[in-house]
Order: structure tokens, then sequence, then C-alpha cells
């Protein structure tokens, strides 16, 4: 049985060493099918911390709420430039470049 754990990055070497498996892609660190989990105690996750972990996080609002609200947020240093071609905004073309400079 897989037991996720709350590892501080300092006492991540004394984890690895008592036998913990980092999970690269959910960036935590673990012990499967431990008998005695006495030395991992202090890395037990409290229920609060596993509650959050499977709720979901205030994150920005989905895209279809940024439409209706009405308003434009922008940075500070933004300048609005005409459309030169059909090109998507992050790509890198040269009618676009030539038109930037």
């Amino acid at each position: 049985m897989r037991f996720d754990l709350k590892v501080p990055f300092a006492e991540k070497d004394a984890a690895k060493k008592l036998g913990a498996r980092w999970d690269a892609a959910n960036k935590l660190w673990y012990v499967i099918d431990k008998e005695d989990m006495a030395p991992f105690a202090k890395w037990s996750p409290s229920p609060r911390d596993a509650a959050s972990a499977t709720a979901p996080q205030n994150r920005a609002p989905a895209k279809s709420q940024m439409e209706t609200s009405g308003k434009l947020h922008v940075g500070s240093q933004y300048v609005e430039r005409p459309r030169v071609c059909e090109c998507l905004p992050w790509e890198d073309c040269a009618k676009c470049r030539e038109a930037s400079v």
C-alpha cells in the first residue's frame, strides 16, 4: 500500500535513507508496503493537507467567466499593436517581425 509523505526539502535525504521514494510526476515523497511506519510519522500529512491536495485550488477564473465579466486586464507595459497577418500571436513569422521593427 502506498503512503504519501510531506517531506520538507531540507529533510529529503533523511527520508530517502529510511526508504522513501520520490514521485516526480506528483512532486512528493512516498513509501510502499512498509510494516513499521513509525520512522515516517513526522512526515505524515495532516488531514487538512490531504483535504487541500484533493480540493480544487483557487485559480484564475475560467476563460468563459473572464469573457463575460466585460473587463480587460492587461499589464502596465501593454501596447496594443495592429494585426499584420493571421498567424497566432506567439508565433514568430517574417511578416509580423518586419512590422514590429
